[in-house]
């Protein structure tokens, strides 16, 4: 698949996603939240449906067009893929948190008492781990950040979308880590104000990375706007 290289602008990207979809942030906001939530209340079954629903209306929006809140149901249609990509992406988080938890429990489990100085270098051992696996958690992650909007976007199956993302990630490395790092500094801004803050960069943060999306992927003349049938991800 073809993307352009090299396009990504990351603080012109978050001004130009807020001036996109600010006439609809308070619905956005409201499909960001309400799909979040679902998603983490549902155990993450439908967390990628949520996601792919949340892409959606933005990039309806993005693209010059309607938003309804409905639009997040839409998600629906994905729900395979989107639960299968989601999965992909949890299951490191869970790895890392038993590498670092395990050992505890199992000492706990056994009975044995840590003297001060095993306990503190298993605690130094378990945070340079987690330091680690953060990293590359963080690496993984940025290599997935356009994996969602493809499924959406481009009708690909979750393979397909995932090594389309690494591809244009790599080919707009700069762009795309710089992006990580404008989103990371509204995270830290919203948590500054009164930590709710952070719910209402959200929309912003959303609209940065479809904005970045866009400028690797235009957008198709003949793109419809209506969900693919469930048969269509037959294979990935």
């Amino acid at each position: 698949m073809e993307f352009n290289r090299g396009v990504i602008k990351p603080i012109e990207c978050a001004k130009e996603g807020f001036e996109l979809i600010k006439s609809d942030y308070w619905l956005l906001l409201a499909i960001s939240l309400v799909g979040g939530l679902i998603g983490g209340i549902s155990m993450m079954i439908v967390a990628g449906a949520m996601t792919c629903g949340i892409y959606y209306a933005y990039l309806k929006k993005i693209d010059g067009h309607s938003v309804q809140f409905d639009d997040l149901w839409k998600g629906f249609q994905w729900f395979v893929p989107g639960l299968v990509l989601m999965i992909l992406i949890c299951l490191p988080l869970i790895v890392i948190y038993a590498v670092i938890f395990i050992p505890f429990f199992l000492s706990a489990s056994m009975g044995g008492r840590l003297s001060q100085d095993e306990l503190m270098a298993l605690l130094i051992g378990s945070l340079a781990i987690e330091f680690v696996l953060a990293l590359i958690m963080v690496a993984l992650h940025t290599l997935l950040i356009f994996s969602f909007p493809l499924i959406v976007d481009r009708n690909l199956g979750v393979i397909a979308a995932i090594t389309t993302s690494a591809k244009a990630v790599m080919a707009n490395l700069g762009g795309c880590i710089g992006l990580i790092l404008v989103n990371f500094v509204l995270i830290i801004a919203g948590y500054l104000a009164f930590c709710v803050g952070v719910y209402f960069v959200l929309p912003i943060i959303v609209a940065a990375n479809v904005v970045a999306y866009r400028k690797v992927f235009p957008s198709l003349d003949d793109r419809s706007h209506e969900p693919p049938p469930v048969s269509a991800y037959g294979g990935g």
